[in-house]
């Protein structure tokens, strides 16, 4: 299992199915946003900047696949993107079940040179305050399968980060 692990961390088709789960989260959220009219708050805005964070790095990654130290270097930024994702993810749960009381307001908190919400409106303009998510099935809300493929991805990136120190090819 060791081997399959640490030949899998430099193969691009793990790279490409991360480009992919990251591009089904974000088509999700956007048939939600626009076919169903559920607006997204400032806190579901930060989940789809982590998530396409992974994405890019995803498809950097593919372009490195032949080097080892580049590898380590991209399954170590993914454990961290990963980790912003399952705090954000942790957040918005929270505040849907009034564990802590969040100060969402319309404002991103995005820098001037940074300001997603201004450069692609339709993927990041915080539309909402936070407080709730939509149900997606059996009475289950979007925040909470959100913080279990958030979990799931981090366990998957830390796993292949560490078999990525076993690779010998």
């Amino acid at each position: 299992m060791g081997q399959f692990l640490a030949r899998l961390s430099r193969h691009p088709v793990y790279w490409v199915a991360l480009v992919a789960s990251g591009l089904a989260l974000e088509a999700g959220a956007l048939f939600y946003q626009y076919v169903l009219d559920e607006w997204p708050c400032v806190l579901c805005i930060h989940v789809r900047i982590w998530v396409m964070a992974f994405v890019l790095l995803g498809i950097l990654a593919l372009f490195f696949t032949g080097s080892r130290a580049a590898m380590r270097g991209f399954h170590a930024a993914s454990v961290v993107i990963m980790l912003g994702l399952l705090e954000r993810s942790w957040r918005v749960l929270a505040v849907e079940r009034g564990w802590i009381f969040g100060d969402c307001d319309m404002d991103l908190g995005m820098p001037v040179w940074f300001a997603l919400d201004k450069w692609f409106p339709w993927l990041f303009e915080v539309q909402t305050s936070c407080g709730y998510t939509p149900l997606i099935a059996f009475n289950i809300s979007m925040a909470e399968v959100l913080l279990v493929i958030s979990a799931a991805l981090l366990a998957l990136c830390s796993t292949l980060f560490i078999a990525s120190w076993f690779n010998k090819n």
